[in-house]
């Protein structure tokens, strides 16, 4: 059985990376050659209705096909040793590849319908896959995942409702041409709704920590190229309408604030998996925030080079919970670097990735990022949330490498730390690969057409200085032998706010439900214990049984009241004939 389940993963792994790389390579050919390719295929055609699926091929869907592929690929390998222990191992990798699936469904669809078709593909599945360990913690951030991505589909559902004013579902043909239209104008801004739910974006930012209830293996495939990148995809789709609008506006600033807010809110965290997934909610509001200037390639850029560092953090923070026995807290760890030096080094890569450590993956895409900020024409409070929130990333992951790495383990004595899980570690050690040369690969790849940056020194340096900033902070707050205390925790009020995610969780959960709850035990008291059950169902009942047991009494076959009755009876029917003559 052991060897069949064993089998069943690596078959998935050998499949999913050959068409990866088969895709990658064509990628590159339609990059080079510029070209485009529409499949029409007709499923059913009756009189003069025609029901028609569109495939859209071209150099972005190809390469984000091929990255999704090759993460869930090494993913689906990973599982079959970080899952080995599961007897449903077997559901578990059927679940992740319909998850691959919905995904593909969605890069590749140029139409409205099919995209929902994947786009509620990913929210189902999402959530079979957080409920996956089966407890309560699990079932509430399955329901707040799911009911949270519910509001995005029926935004969807919308938009597909409004486009029966045009010819066709596939938006693809109306976008450049009717751009300043109204019509369109509310389409985009549905389907912003839409991504702003499955991205996470401010005020629907809750679920995303929550969703760290599903396995590891899940977190690292959903938070690096799937899941939540599906609002920005289709965002990139849809660009053309947030240039120069008042869409790209609010959600300049949208995602702005949830990117200031994730970084804060990663300071204050002390769970292994919460940190890495708000660190990814603070990478996407990067991402939606330079889409909403304008610069979708470079949005897309950045989109890729984080799922391959962040599907890597996310792998070493799942073997370090393994080989843990399972506490995700770092204040349980310490000193790891001694007992695990190869997951270590490429959890530390990883980590400088996304700070923006130079020739690493996330410096090619994050720089160029900044740069192109400063030379765009944007307010001074977005700027400022750009470069602070920039300084915020390397401040948590400098103090999350200060818990981890450095000091005494602070677990048990009796430990079984090693690297000698070498399905985990090929996994691993190929994506870190991926993580140094795939920035550059990509820059190159990408724009071979460089355009020059020129910005004055300072400027220049300011991405520098911020990180460096960053890092130094981070590490002085977390210092907890400087001052005996953590600093980061000084003021309660202060870490409960910023920690809590700007009590955001509180209020889509609790804030969502409390009035209908306290109306419903009103509205109990009130009227099921109160007055109008009174004079309403009791009162009703009481009548009826005091009118029963009255006559009851003259049915009980007692001379007496017979005699009087008829006695009564007759002065009744004499009275009346009197009155009547």
């Amino acid at each position: 059985m052991v060897n069949y389940l064993v089998n069943y993963c690596k078959n998935s792994f050998y499949i999913l990376i050959f068409i990866s790389f088969t895709l990658f390579i064509l990628s590159l050919k339609f990059l080079l050659m510029d070209l485009v390719y529409f499949i029409e295929w007709e499923i059913v055609s009756l009189h003069s209705m025609s029901i028609v699926m569109t495939f859209l091929f071209d150099w972005m869907s190809l390469m984000f096909m091929s990255f999704v592929l090759l993460i869930s690929s090494l993913v689906i390998f990973y599982s079959d040793q970080y899952m080995g222990e599961d007897y449903n191992v077997n559901r578990f990798i059927l679940l992740v590849l319909m998850f691959v699936m919905s995904m593909m469904m969605l890069i590749i669809s140029p139409n409205l319908i099919s995209i929902l078709l994947g786009w509620d593909g990913l929210g189902l599945v999402s959530y079979c896959l957080v409920i996956y360990f089966q407890n309560v913690k699990s079932y509430n951030a399955g329901m707040l995942t799911a009911l949270s991505n519910r509001i995005g589909d029926v935004a969807l559902l919308l938009a597909i409702a409004w486009m029966l004013n045009y010819g066709s579902w596939n938006y693809i043909f109306y976008l450049d041409m009717m751009k300043n239209n109204f019509e369109m104008m509310v389409i985009g801004g549905l389907v912003m709704l839409a991504a702003m739910t499955k991205s996470a974006q401010i005020p629907f930012s809750s679920w995303l920590p929550a969703a760290m209830a599903a396995p590891t293996p899940v977190s690292a495939l959903v938070h690096s190229s799937t899941l939540v990148t599906a609002g920005v995809y289709l965002l990139i789709r849809f660009n053309i309408l947030l240039d120069n609008s008042k869409l790209g506006q609010f959600l300049l600033l949208v995602s702005g604030l949830t990117m200031f807010m994730a970084g804060l809110g990663a300071n204050f965290e002390f769970d292994l998996k919460k940190i890495i997934a708000l660190s990814t909610l603070s990478q996407l509001g990067l991402m939606m925030s330079i889409l909403s200037i304008g610069y979708y390639k470079l949005a897309f850029f950045h989109l890729l080079t984080h799922a391959l560092f962040k599907a890597l953090l996310f792998m070493c923070a799942g073997v370090i919970i393994h080989n843990t026995k399972n506490p995700q807290s770092v204040r349980f760890m310490g000193s790891l670097s001694m007992s695990m030096p190869l997951t270590c080094s490429c959890f530390n890569i990883a980590n400088l990735a996304l700070c923006g450590m130079p020739f690493l993956a996330g410096f090619y895409s994050k720089d160029l990022i900044l740069e192109v900020v400063m030379l765009s024409y944007i307010n001074f409070f977005s700027f400022f949330l750009f470069f602070f929130s920039t300084g915020l990333t390397v401040c948590y992951s400098f103090r999350l490498v200060y818990y981890s790495m450095t000091g005494d383990f602070n677990m048990t004595s009796l430990n079984m730390l090693n690297d000698k899980g070498w399905t985990m570690s090929f996994s691993i050690f190929f994506l870190m690969v991926m993580a140094i040369i795939g920035g550059s690969m990509l820059n190159w790849l990408m724009f071979f057409n460089p355009d020059m940056i020129c910005l004055p020194f300072d400027m220049k340096m300011l991405t520098l200085i911020v990180c460096i900033l960053g890092g130094v902070s981070g590490y002085l707050m977390s210092n907890i032998s400087l001052f005996f205390y953590n600093k980061s925790l000084m003021n309660y009020g202060l870490s409960s706010f910023a920690g809590g995610m700007w009590f955001m969780p509180v209020i889509s959960t609790l804030g969502v439900i409390k009035f209908s709850m306290n109306l419903g035990l009103y509205s109990y008291k009130s009227f099921d214990q109160g007055w109008s059950e009174f004079f309403g169902g009791q009162m009703l009942y009481n009548q009826l049984k005091n009118y029963s047991l009255y006559i009851q009494e003259f049915q009980n076959n007692n001379l007496k009241i017979y005699l009087l009755s008829y006695l009564l009876w007759v002065i009744v029917l004499v009275l009346m004939s009197m009155f009547l003559i």
